[in-house]
């Protein structure tokens, strides 16, 4: 302390030319008065994160000790040789049995289609629809080749009010006063091309391969829509308003669809498929025609482009005019709640799994949608504990719960480290309350500091008591009288050099391995001490002495 305040001192006097705490932490590490500490530490929800452990806890008694060292080290900066450190932690002993059964199932999301051979018209299960009833047909269509005990996690919507349906437009391009973002391609006829038009008001995408004072020209023209994303959207249409005259072959005029061209590449190479509209100009007028939402979920899910692939002749060129295209889906509008139930295949057919739950969306946000609560996320994490809600949960759930009465609950947890995935626990019934199966259990390893560095020490710190300094006399008052006397007479050893009472280190070696195998007896190699006890060196004092047991005797350490 003396050193700081005098550092303090000068740089309260001169403000000039260094950093006095830098001078403080040099002169400590060089000095021979070395800071030797003990503590206790327990780790922290902040210190399992500084760690990137987001499960809260160690998978292994090796990771702790490859991965504390340096936590130790950067949280006691100055202390040295001799000093320990234990430290409380969180290991991780494995799920209770049948756990990971649940928590790596293949997992199965119920499709429109599935919905509908329900006899659904929407994307999931109507309120009044007993879902766990209807999951089973499903199963035998989707996995026809289902074998003995196969596990699925069936994921599925149940809507909590019967929902609106009908078509929703997800992109429109409506060419008003320009080509809606459409990529514009000639291929013959340079000087005919796509281009914005408009007649009484009404705006739209024009072409024409008649040239005035020449007649008809020959051209290939392509308009292509910018690329259109259905990731996520089923039962996909197209609706296209257009008009077409001067037209006697309407094969030379087609709307097409593809999914494996690219935005500037070269559209004669990509896959088209022409989509034949029953609703279409018949090619003599310009009268509008509104065509039916033509059938597209055959690329649901995909990305795909339109094109309108103008050709003519020299001896026919149509006028074809677009005034909007339009992609749809069926649009679904109502509450549900997104579900799970494992079902297994057991005797050719496939059976609600028993005595196990799948938290839904509903359920995490009855625990709690506010910051820091599970239904704000829909799901736990190192921050958000599962044991805190679960069993409160349960009792909720099952008010009529028995003695000894078991449920797996499988949820969702995010990590830090592997982002979000499945978790599960076990909980039983046991006086009056649902308790976890316990995962994790609180343990600690001691460290020490030795030769410069944090290692994993098992020394055991021992203060011989008045009964150790009787167990030394009754064992040592033949082999060392004067001693043993002196001892008992007043309770410490006599360290002082050619004393016909001195107990000299070979002497204080045999006193401690009397004591520790009474109080270690089953004591393994490698097991460390350190016994402390009171000495006379010409006061009373006290002396610590290190040993270690090796092929089954102490020893004093190196």
């Amino acid at each position: 302390m003396k050193r700081i305040i005098y550092c303090l001192v000068i740089f309260g006097l001169t403000f000039v030319g260094c950093n006095p705490m830098e001078d403080v932490y040099d002169e400590m590490e060089t000095s021979e008065d070395i800071i030797v500490g003990i503590d206790n530490y327990t780790l922290t929800s902040d210190d399992y994160a500084d760690l990137e452990l987001g499960f809260g806890s160690f998978s292994s008694v090796e990771d702790a000790k490859t991965m504390l060292p340096g936590f130790i080290a950067d949280k006691y900066p100055f202390w040295g040789e001799g000093s320990s450190v234990t430290i409380g932690y969180q290991l991780y002993v494995g799920n209770a049995e049948g756990v990971n059964d649940y928590t790596s199932a293949t997992e199965y999301e119920l499709t429109t289609a599935d919905y509908a051979s329900a006899g659904s018209d929407a994307f999931g299960f109507y309120p009044d629809v007993n879902a766990t009833a209807e999951i089973p047909a499903v199963l035998d269509a989707q996995f026809a080749g289902a074998e003995e005990g196969d596990m699925l996690l069936v994921k599925y919507k149940h809507y909590t009010e019967v929902p609106d349906v009908g078509i929703s437009e997800l992109v429109n391009f409506g060419f008003n006063g320009d080509l809606s973002g459409f990529e514009n391609i000639s291929v013959i006829g340079d000087d005919q091309e796509w281009h914005p038009s408009s007649y009484n008001g009404l705006e739209f995408a024009k072409m024409s391969g008649y040239v005035s004072g020449t007649g008809s020209v020959a051209n290939e023209d392509w308009l292509i829509s910018p690329a259109i994303d259905l990731d996520g959207e089923s039962n996909v249409s197209l609706q296209i308003s257009q008009a077409i005259n001067f037209a006697t072959d309407l094969s030379l005029l087609n709307v097409m669809v593809s999914s494996d061209y690219t935005t500037g590449g070269d559209a004669s190479a990509a896959t088209w498929e022409v989509i034949d509209f029953a609703n279409a100009p018949a090619g003599n007028n310009y009268n509008y025609v509104l065509s039916e939402n033509f059938d597209l979920s055959a690329y649901d899910g995909q990305t795909i482009h339109i094109a309108l692939k103008y050709e003519s002749t020299d001896s026919e060129s149509a006028t074809w005019q677009i005034d909007f295209l339009t992609v749809n889906a069926l649009g679904i509008t109502g509450e549900y709640d997104s579900k799970g139930e494992y079902f297994v295949y057991e005797d050719g057919s496939w059976e609600l799994a028993e005595n196990v739950y799948y938290l839904s969306t509903s359920d995490y946000d009855s625990m709690g949608e506010a910051s820091g609560q599970p239904g704000r996320y829909d799901n736990f994490s190192s921050s958000i504990d599962a044991d805190s809600y679960i069993p409160t949960f349960l009792s909720i759930k099952y008010p009529y719960a028995q003695e000894e009465d078991q449920i797996f609950v499988i949820y969702k947890y995010f990590s830090s480290n592997s982002g979000l995935g499945l978790r599960g626990q076990s909980y039983m019934f046991e006086n009056g309350a649902w308790m976890p199966h316990q995962s994790t259990i609180s343990t600690s390893l001691q460290f020490g500091f030795e030769d410069g560095i944090w290692v994993p020490d098992n020394t055991i710190r021992h203060t011989f008591t008045d009964a150790d300094y009787a167990a030394v006399v009754a064992a040592l008052a033949t082999e060392y009288p004067n001693a043993t006397s002196s001892m008992e007479n007043y309770g410490n050893m006599d360290r002082r050099v050619g004393n016909s009472n001195e107990w000299t280190n070979a002497m204080v070696l045999d006193a401690i391995a009397v004591v520790l195998d009474i109080i270690d007896p089953s004591a393994e190699d490698e097991q460390k001490y350190i016994v402390t006890i009171n000495v006379y060196n010409g006061s009373n004092t006290t002396e610590d002495f290190a040993v270690i047991k090796m092929n089954g005797e102490w020893v004093y350490q190196n």
